[in-house]
């Protein structure tokens, strides 16, 4: 190549990664001013959910989806409650502070997060069962996969699968994420992730990835994926046949691909990926807890005198 031709690729170059990283760094400003966080350092209305009923022994654990906080859980959380339940949702490391700590997150350190969480609970608790939604869903598939003395397993639009170009993306993220460290969070339809304006207007997420939590997401994505045969919990996934995240195929496939011999797959319309804040969210909460409280009989049932 020409010596002046290759000078003018070397200046577009560097002129398109410095446009950029202004981008992503409006993304990152747009996203603190949305989102300020308190004294503490956490987004107000982000904090951990820990729900008691007195006298109770049976507690579920939540864990909320990637780049969101457990208040997506709050609706389902309280209707637990109501039900006499327990109920535990952490916040996930790097969630529901600012994008700056999404910047260093990791993949163990959101499976050791929801681990303890589940030690604490089954020590305080004689029956507790786990329900994870998104990316909460892959990490309770891998407390199930090596925790077989869970008794009831419930997957709300369980994160197991990565549209093709965004789990190419997560591979070399380290490569990109040099010259643009923060990205709008990736939507391969363009649909919302949540139908309902109100609960679009009430919504914690960040709006925004970063290549290391994108990196973590796609690992534990995929260490969920190939741990689904080794679960053999007592498992209920719900879908809804208007997720913009997951392809009935591809949640038809991990559904497949689970270990469970008592599973079972029920499909829902009207809303969007986030089914626990979206339309319909009532019906998803009723499957739950018959789910629960199915299996918590059987516990009772099968408990020695």
């Amino acid at each position: 190549m020409p010596v002046p031709i290759l000078i003018v690729a070397l200046l577009v170059l560097g002129g398109s990664i410095a446009l950029a990283r202004r981008s992503a760094f409006r993304l990152r400003e747009d996203a603190l001013r949305r989102l300020p966080v308190g004294r503490d350092g956490i987004i107000p209305g982000a904090h951990a959910i820990d729900l008691h009923v007195a006298g109770s022994a049976h507690a579920v654990l939540l864990l909320h989806g990637g780049g969101d906080t457990p208040q997506t859980l709050q609706y389902l959380a309280e209707y637990l409650h109501g039900n006499g339940y327990n109920v535990r949702a952490p916040l996930l490391p790097g969630h529901g502070r600012t994008v700056r700590e999404f910047s260093h997150v990791a993949a163990t350190a959101w499976m050791d997060a929801a681990r303890t969480a589940h030690c604490d609970l089954t020590a305080r608790n004689v029956w507790v069962g786990v329900i994870g939604l998104s990316m909460g869903g892959a990490l309770a598939v891998r407390l199930a996969a090596a925790d077989a003395t869970i008794p009831a397993l419930a997957l709300l639009a369980p994160y197991l699968s990565m549209p093709r170009n965004i789990s190419f993306a997560a591979r070399f993220a380290a490569l990109w994420g040099v010259a643009v460290p923060f990205v709008r969070a990736l939507d391969p339809t363009a649909r919302q992730s949540i139908h309902d304006p109100a609960e679009v207007r009430r919504s914690l997420a960040y709006g925004v990835f970063t290549p290391a939590a994108l990196r973590a997401l796609h690992t534990t994505v995929a260490r969920a994926f190939e741990a689904l045969p080794r679960v053999s919990s007592p498992t209920l996934m719900i879908q809804s046949r208007e997720d913009n995240r997951i392809a009935p195929g591809d949640a038809e496939h991990a559904f497949e691909r689970l270990g469970a011999r008592d599973k079972q797959l029920i499909w829902i319309t009207g809303a969007g990926h986030v089914i626990t804040v979206d339309y319909g969210r009532d019906r998803v909460f009723e499957l739950v807890a018959d789910w629960l409280e199915r299996h918590r009989g059987a516990a009772q049932r099968d408990r020695p005198a």
